[in-house]
């Protein structure tokens, strides 16, 4: 649609500074609009309130728009997007054209997840989750929320798992959630099942999993995309005791087992894949997570995680499409070998926070601690696994202050200071040597935030952070498969250097009840940045030696088999930028809803002036929907923009840019749902209503065509409490001023 791009600038533009609207968060209820969040800050505060470019998605929302892909979560977040691929269970976060590599920091139930095992699309830096476990996510774009831990130079993703409170009505001893889904365009089938239990005002627990059957499904023109199909299972139980008063000890386990195809079946053909092979992947998480907050005392608020995650991939050749060639047998090695890619992280994260006045100011100083390190692991016959996912260590570890103070109701600071340290160990493959590198940094933060009227802020920041480089990264040394063109050596760089992030941002948070009628509510956040980033790691095409131009680190003979006419190598540049701004915001008459959501990013080598090929195109949403019945039932339309990244946007061969260069699409999605008794939710929806035919970039295969769902949610368990519901509604979580 080569319009795609025109309208977007018009939607932005016509948009003013600011507007975005969460179709699902009006939805499902409007006090999600000001949803409570520690992701900026790691003090309690509203999302609409903070100095950050933050936003937040609740378990309601997951429930009204039933992702068939964890991917599908983010649609219509500013500034995010994801990269995966229709075989592969996994997904990688992109935020504000920052990827890979821990430059987002994911974390569930408060761990790291760190799973890089390089690939197509989603892989270097990517998680594997199902969003029927979760109870809520939040994200934080830009190195502001450094606090959270080293490496998030991009931005931060924080995923909840269901909880005890997701599933009893407030002041009854149990309850039992049941979810059931199917829809069109292949078999999809969900179901999920969850039961908890208030055993004493003082122990709790839940306990629960769900089953995820999904066939293969057609894109907007017809084409079946081939094996997009995956079989996931998962299991998650949760524990809560408080042993004294103001002391709370959670234990979480996670277990999340997927299958799936990847490759092309037998009788088709494409000229880049020949395999296919089966995947398993078997991802753990268990986490201690331990609170005090005595009442007497403003001193002490301490927050402690200590966590374990393992993913587990196992990789079986099951058949080669044509005859092999000596070159794929060295690669992949003969049908039935099997390789192994493990990486297990453990790690902790503990700070407090102190509250007082001095100064006519009320301060919260928060400061803590945090670690993790990553052991890689990779059992591989052949070279293709072996090199292309080196074994390694890797740790990091430090620490910050943060020092917050509110003055009256209109004055704002934020001072942080990080401390980053890592250590990295492995043997480069190329030669046989040993790797050992390490380094260390502080990184400032600083925030003003200004509220010259009652509902609205003005606020101006400046944060740095610091990456340092992955295993991967530094010890890749593998043969690309593929043919002419397609095969080319990975070489490794023991010499790499962290990166550092340092982001001018300036925004403006809207806040209006009673803005047009009584009862109205205006929310709006918008920001615009830059993120200049020192020694950015990319990848570097390097022209065989002996062609012209070509690199000593690039000779012939590096591996055996096929010719190959370059190199690939991860390097630092300079110095790399990204700019834009981006918008969420909408506007809430109670019966009926609208609101726009977008962002418009740039990224560039500022050595070359060439683009970075980690930024996605510019996205634009429109959303509207209606209320009736008392708000029992509930209807949005939202359509999406998104324009082109054309060829010559991209940075690569010829044969790269024509490989992920995507065209402008536009993507109307509908929802409908209805309350048919307090304990009985029915959900129907239709995305891409249009069928239109399209690809988001950095995905592997063209997504899915005109697809309906029907679900069903239904409650268990003792009536509700009104009385305790409309005591939580109006009551306690609010935030202090320096909360």
């Amino acid at each position: 649609m080569a319009g795609t791009t025109k309208r977007i600038h018009a939607l932005l533009g016509g948009a003013g500074i600011a507007a975005i609207a969460f179709a699902s968060q009006a939805v499902a209820q409007v006090t999600l609009l000001d949803a409570i969040t520690i992701i900026a800050t790691r003090t309690e505060e509203y999302a609409i309130d903070t100095l950050a470019p933050v936003s937040t998605i609740r378990e309601n929302e997951f429930q009204q728009f039933r992702p068939t892909r964890t991917h599908e979560i983010f649609t219509g977040v500013p500034g995010v997007t994801t990269s995966s691929s229709a075989q592969e269970a996994s997904t990688s976060i992109n935020i504000r054209g920052m990827q890979d590599f821990g430059r987002v920091a994911v974390l569930v139930d408060g761990a790291r997840q760190n799973y890089a095992r390089i690939g197509h699309q989603s892989g270097a830096g990517s998680f594997f989750l199902e969003s029927e476990l979760l109870g809520g996510v939040d994200v934080a774009r830009g190195p502001t929320s450094n606090i959270y831990g080293s490496g998030a130079i991009g931005g931060v993703v924080t995923f909840r798992t269901k909880d005890v409170e997701d599933i009893i009505s407030p002041g009854a001893p149990w309850g039992v959630q049941a979810n059931a889904s199917t829809g069109t365009n292949g078999f999809n089938g969900v179901g999920s099942l969850f039961f908890a239990n208030r055993i004493s005002p003082n122990a709790e627990f839940i306990v629960g999993g769900s089953v995820r059957d999904q066939d293969s499904y057609k894109s907007g023109d017809g084409t079946k995309v081939p094996l997009s199909g995956q079989e996931v299972q998962t299991f998650l139980i949760k524990g809560t005791f408080r042993p004294a008063e103001g002391h709370q000890i959670k234990t979480g386990l996670i277990i999340y087992n997927a299958d799936w195809l990847n490759g092309t079946p037998p009788g088709t053909a494409l000229p880049l894949a020949t395999v296919t092979r089966n995947f398993n992947s078997v991802n753990t998480t268990a986490t201690v997570n331990y609170k005090y907050k005595p009442l007497d005392s403003q001193f002490v608020d301490f927050d402690s995680t200590v966590y374990w995650n393992r993913a587990d991939v196992t990789t079986l050749l099951r058949n080669y499409n044509v005859a092999p060639t000596p070159t794929q047998l060295g690669i992949f090695g003969p049908v039935g070998t099997r390789t192994s890619y493990l990486i297990d992280t453990v790690g902790f994260d503990l700070n407090n926070t102190s509250r007082f006045s001095a100064g006519g100011f009320e301060h919260a100083f928060t400061y803590g601690a945090d670690m993790f390190r990553d052991d890689v692991q990779n059992n591989a016959t052949a070279g293709f696994g072996a090199g292309y996912n080196p074994r390694g260590e890797r740790q990091v570890s430090g620490g910050f202050m943060q020092l917050k103070s509110t003055y009256s109701s209109w004055l704002q600071f934020i001072t942080a200071l990080r401390y980053d340290n890592y250590s990295l160990e492995g043997i480069n493959l190329a030669n046989g040597g040993a790797v050992s590198n390490s380094g260390d940094r502080l990184s400032p933060k600083f925030t003003i935030g200004i509220t010259p009227i009652q509902s609205t802020t003005i606020f101006a920041s400046y944060a740095e952070g610091y990456r340092a480089p992955a295993v991967t990264e530094t010890l890749v040394s593998a043969q690309h498969p593929g043919g002419p063109g397609a095969n080319f050596p990975f070489i490794p760089n023991p010499n790499l250097r962290p990166e550092v992030g340092k982001n001018i941002e300036i925004g403006l948070n809207i806040k209006q009840d009673n803005w047009l009628v009584a009862g109205d509510k205006l929310r709006i956040k918008t920001a615009v940045f830059q993120n200049n980033v020192d020694d950015f790691i990319d990848t570097v095409n390097l022209t065989r030696a002996g062609f012209p131009g070509g690199s000593a680190l690039c000779p012939a003979g590096l591996f055996p088999g096929a010719p190959y006419f370059f190199c690939v190598q991860y390097q630092n540049i300079n110095q790399a930028r990204i700019t834009g701004f981006e918008f969420e915001g909408m506007y809430d008459r109670g019966s009926w809803f609208v609101g726009l959501a977008g962002h418009v990013i740039r990224g560039e080598n500022i050595e070359t002036g060439a683009g970075l090929n980690s930024v996605h195109p510019p996205m634009a949403a429109v959303t509207f929907g209606t209320r009736w019945l008392d708000g029992r039932l509930s209807t949005a339309i939202r359509w999406a923009a998104v324009a082109a990244k054309k060829r010559e946007d991209i940075t690569g061969t010829l044969a790269q840019q024509l490989l992920v260069a995507t065209g402008s699409y536009n993507l109307v999605n509908l929802y409908v749902s209805y309350q048919i008794d307090p304990t009985l939710q029915l959900g129907f929806s239709v995305e891409n209503l249009l069928n239109e035919q399209y690809k988001i970039y950095t995905h592997e295969f063209a997504s899915p065509g005109v697809t309906a769902k029907l679900s069903l949610r239904k409650m268990f368990g003792p009536a509700p409490d009104l009385t305790a519901v409309n005591n939580l509604n109006t009551a306690s979580l609010r935030p202090q001023a320096a909360r």
